[in-house]
């Protein structure tokens, strides 16, 4: 607000390049400023574009969770693996866990620590293998999780600075973040076994193996009965896209602008719910609607940060539209970088480290994108290169330093983790421990996306690399 007043008096403005029209900075201390901070404070917070879909997809990922669903499902997955496979198990599970909050914090990494001190390896290198995938491949996924309709709303907000039609869909990265698993997983992978193990060696510690308890028959029967429920809805979707004219076919009859993708968070919610509803009730959790209710309600009590900071998110949006600032800036730091003739790759790596440096101050991924999107966004708009992109591009900075930032919100708790088999563990060892991954995954993915980018490949359904302005 004080910036739009300043860039008033001193007359801002810039020439849109596709219009041509020159922008000029608008006074949001002006009265009719300020009386539309007061008419439309309410609105900019309830018509946010991440806010609903963000807690829809929570209310069904809740409903998994508090049964119990997707604990097991890990559980399962890192038990039954062979001792051969047992770290990129560890890995690949801790970057599947990112799909349902905290749980990879909360049970992966102590379990991991459990399992790798009873098969007589040391503890520290299992969790440093789950930390590595749960907070480094925090962006990587092979299914749709929190993190990308809230981080799509955001971009989608900020594009709107430019183009008010512009939609980004929380599939926008899906095709670069499966790559990106795979990817992640593997290079976690060869960082535990051929950088860490070496480095620690057999644990000889007073701590004592636990004995890891199998799934119990009533648990198995949960999964085997949500499993036939997923199975269901696979059968419901495919018969519904099938048909030329099906159901969840678009007007056209293509797939893109679908039902089933424009209402993939509805999918979400009523795929994750209904599976965790059938474990629930078979392993006695949910005994009626009360407690399904009560579940949904305890997913969404972890979201109360990230409603407070949307309220602040949507007024900051909002006044940068309003005030033509987004568009003064977007304009303005587009044609430095033009005049800087950096090329697209370097421009990018040099995007990746802004945000990887950025990652150690601010914890928070929708934190920092709801600052950063506002600005970026436009200017890589204006400059030819997609939401989608930009997106993709800072959800590789915000990952790769994850494992060593102090401000990410769980790291005193890995601490403790690691404080249970060494009590003189602190801060220090458990950066020492990480930055392998941090370089490893830093390199790794910066190489994947200059492959992409120079390949020419859509990052996710209808997601291209490029903006073209007035289309």
């Amino acid at each position: 607000m004080i910036l739009s007043a300043i860039g008033f008096w001193l007359n801002w403005q810039a020439t849109h390049p596709a219009t041509g029209e020159v922008i000029t900075t608008i006074n949001l201390l002006s009265k009719e400023g300020v009386a539309q901070i007061l008419e439309e404070m309410v609105p900019n917070f309830t018509s946010f574009a991440p806010l609903g879909i963000v807690l829809v997809a929570m209310l069904g990922i809740g409903i998994a969770e508090t049964s119990g669903l997707i604990g097991v499902f890990i559980r399962m997955l890192v038990l039954s693996a062979p001792k051969s496979i047992l770290t990129f198990v560890i890995v690949f599970a801790g970057i599947l866990s990112n799909a349902a909050s905290d749980i990879g914090y909360v049970l992966l990494i102590p379990l991991s620590g459990v399992i790798f001190q009873a098969m007589g390896r040391h503890p520290y290198v299992g969790m440093a293998a789950a930390f590595g995938g749960v907070s480094g491949g925090f962006s990587a996924n092979l299914i749709i999780g929190t993190i990308d309709p809230l981080l799509a709303g955001l971009s989608e907000e900020a594009a709107h600075i430019l183009d008010d039609t512009y939609h980004v869909n929380p599939t926008a990265n899906y095709y670069f973040m499966v790559v990106s698993t795979a990817l992640v997983a593997f290079l976690g992978t060869w960082i535990t076994e051929k950088v860490i193990q070496p480095r620690f060696g057999k644990y000889e510690g007073e701590v004592k193996p636990e004995t890891i308890e199998p799934l119990s028959a009533k648990e198995k029967k949960g999964v085997v009965w949500s499993l036939a429920v997923f199975v269901g809805w696979i059968v419901v979707i495919t018969l519904g896209v099938l048909p030329q004219d099906g159901v969840l076919r678009g007007a056209d009859g293509g797939l893109l602008s679908s039902p089933l993708m424009t209402g993939i968070i509805t999918f979400l919610f009523l795929i994750a719910g209904s599976m965790g509803i059938v474990y629930g009730v078979i392993n006695g959790v949910f005994k009626n609607d009360t407690d399904v209710a009560n579940g949904m309600a305890q997913s969404l009590k972890t979201l109360a940060h990230y409603i407070v900071l949307v309220f602040f998110a949507a007024q900051f949006v909002a006044y940068f539209k309003w005030s033509n600032l987004g568009v003064i800036m977007a304009i303005t730091g587009a044609e430095t970088l033009v005049e800087a003739n950096l090329g697209v790759v370097p421009l990018m790596i040099l995007f990746v480290l802004l945000a990887a440096l950025v990652n150690m101050l601010m914890g928070s991924a929708s934190a920092k994108w709801a600052i950063m999107a506002p600005i970026f966004v436009p200017i890589f708009m204006i400059l030819g290169y997609s939401p989608e992109l930009s997106q993709a591009v800072y959800r590789i900075g915000d990952s790769v330093t994850n494992v060593i930032s102090p401000m990410m919100s769980f790291f005193a708790l890995i601490i403790a983790y690691f404080q249970k088999y060494d009590k003189n563990a602190g801060l220090g060892t458990i950066i020492a421990t990480m930055i392998p991954y941090s370089i490893a995954f830093f390199i790794g993915w910066s190489i994947l996306l200059i492959i992409w980018i120079t390949t020419g490949l859509p990052l996710g359904p209808g997601a291209g690399l490029f903006y073209e302005m007035g289309v």
